[in-house]
């Protein structure tokens, strides 16, 4: 056998090892880098939009205001109860939401679910405020929503004093594409 022979033989040797490790590490690896649902589970923020509009799973979001508060008054002036640990802030979001073609609309409501979150990646849900001059949902009978019509939304949220200020925003998802947005204020 002769040299040239051998060092060729050598050469596609090396190719073929080179080309079955890299097939063999993008076999591995690639559950673990393109798993788009297993990162959204873990809270990734696809966009972040200060105040807004942004359309999400036809809905068009406007933060208007967020500021928290020590209590949440009613239309007379009086405080509202709501079921919140002692030394707890309200954060009160107001909302301007729109509903657009494509949403479907039951009994002139809809589902309208926003999230309180902090920089550390704490949420909160909101808690319903009865009789808060606003809706606190997006199926009020006193408020009914339609299409291409903006409405006011109020978001209530109770979180500890120490998340106060660390807090960022609210997000909106749409879980069928597995896209979260982040607005701020």
């Amino acid at each position: 056998m002769n040299l040239a022979s051998r060092a060729s033989r050598l050469a596609v040797q090396i190719a073929l090892l080179i080309a079955l490790l890299g097939v063999g590490t993008f076999t591995v690896l690639h559950p673990y880098l393109s798993d788009g649902e297993r990162i959204y589970n873990q809270g990734r923020i696809d966009e972040v939009v200060s105040q807004g509009p942004v359309t999400v799973q036809d809905i068009e979001w406007k933060l208007d205001s967020m500021k928290a508060y020590t209590s949440i008054l009613n239309e007379d002036g009086e405080a509202i109860q709501l079921d919140a640990p002692a030394g707890s802030i309200f954060v009160l979001a107001t909302l301007t939401v729109t509903p657009r073609k494509g949403l479907h609309l039951d009994d002139r409501g809809f589902s309208c679910d926003a999230l309180l979150r902090d920089s550390k990646g704490n949420t909160w849900d909101d808690t319903l405020a009865t009789g808060y001059p606003l809706p606190t949902f997006c199926g009020d009978d006193d408020h009914p929503f339609t299409i291409d019509k903006p409405g006011k939304v109020a978001k209530v949220y109770i979180v500890p004093k120490s998340a106060v200020p660390n807090l960022i925003g609210l997000t909106v998802e749409d879980f069928y594409v597995h896209r979260r947005v982040l607005i701020t204020p």
